[in-house]
């Protein structure tokens, strides 16, 4: 049998990221967390922690993680059931791996009502949509919203719809970058913004355009900066249409190719032993999503 205050220990330190904050998240000393995590190590034969900064789970601390973090959950459903066997009867918490552009737009109405109700307390671990589900397959958090379909051993995916992106840039950049019009070669050579080193949205659709290889951008790793940098011109870039209603309507940003905007679909993750708390945030974000996202992809 697992002694799961050892395991306990193992989960705060990777999501706490050291074992000096993991102390301080469950009222210990930090020599405490350093011998409950030697004492799983010992039990189980092996490392369960690379000692980097921060600390990283092994293979198999992975799966002890995956385990611990299903645990929590089909807790909670035993204390609903039987609410003598809550301790403290506090909030649940949810560690949830999101990309930016998603915490930025949909995903606080779509949430607010379920942890409202259910009485839970969101972590959001921000990654790319295109890396994000590397935070399940190491066990960090319980549920994840990224590009990828396949989910990972011991989880499902749902689609729940696309994030529509659009070319925008300032009217001032468009003067400056393309005073002959909006053209493949002329994209080529002026500077982009890119979101970081693992999105490759900008990417893809230049090469749409038959544009292959490097070129010039910023890299800007924030949902808000993203668009102030495009309105003060010093790029264009792919920008979420949910993002840029504001900026459109006041002439702050201007489409450079209208008929080609970008349809990235957006699945939702969750472990298949998650409970029933993971269940009805499933059901929530699909009901919310139909109205939230676009369900029919853009024209090629």
């Amino acid at each position: 049998m697992f002694d799961y205050k050892l395991l306990f220990a193992l989960a705060a330190v990777v999501e706490q990221g050291g074992f000096e904050r993991a102390a301080v998240a469950l009222g210990l000393s930090q020599s405490a967390v350093s011998q409950r995590i030697k004492l799983l190590e010992a039990r189980v034969g092996q490392p369960v922690l690379v000692r980097a900064t921060p600390p990283q789970p092994t293979e198999l601390g992975r799966h002890l993680l995956n385990h611990i973090q299903q645990v929590r959950l089909l807790e909670r459903d035993l204390t609903e059931l039987v609410p003598t066997l809550s301790e403290g009867g506090g909030p649940e918490r949810l560690r949830i791996a999101i990309n930016a552009d998603t915490l930025a737009t949909w995903w606080a109405p779509a949430v607010a009502e379920f942890c409202a109700a259910q009485r839970v307390l969101l972590d959001h671990v921000v990654e790319d949509q295109e890396v994000g589900l590397k935070r399940m397959r190491a066990g960090e958090v319980a549920a994840c919203v990224c590009a990828s379909e396949r989910p990972v051993a011991g989880a499902r995916s749902v689609l729940l719809g696309a994030m529509r992106y659009r070319a925008l840039a300032s009217p001032g950049f468009i003067a400056r970058y393309f005073p002959r019009g909006v053209t493949s070669e002329a994209l080529a050579h002026s500077p982009a913004i890119v979101f970081g080193p693992d999105d490759s949205l900008q990417h893809r659709y230049l090469e749409s355009l038959g544009v292959s290889g490097n070129f010039a951008h910023h890299l800007c790793p924030s949902a808000e900066g993203f668009v102030c940098l495009a309105s003060a011109g010093l790029g264009w870039g792919l920008v979420p249409e949910l993002q840029a209603v504001g900026e459109l309507a006041r002439g702050e940003l201007v489409e450079l190719l209208p008929d080609r905007p970008v349809d990235v679909p957006l699945y939702w993750h969750y472990w298949r032993n998650g409970g029933a708390l993971l269940d009805e945030l499933t059901r929530q974000l699909l009901h919310r999503a139909k109205s939230l996202l676009v369900h029919q992809r853009a024209p090629d």
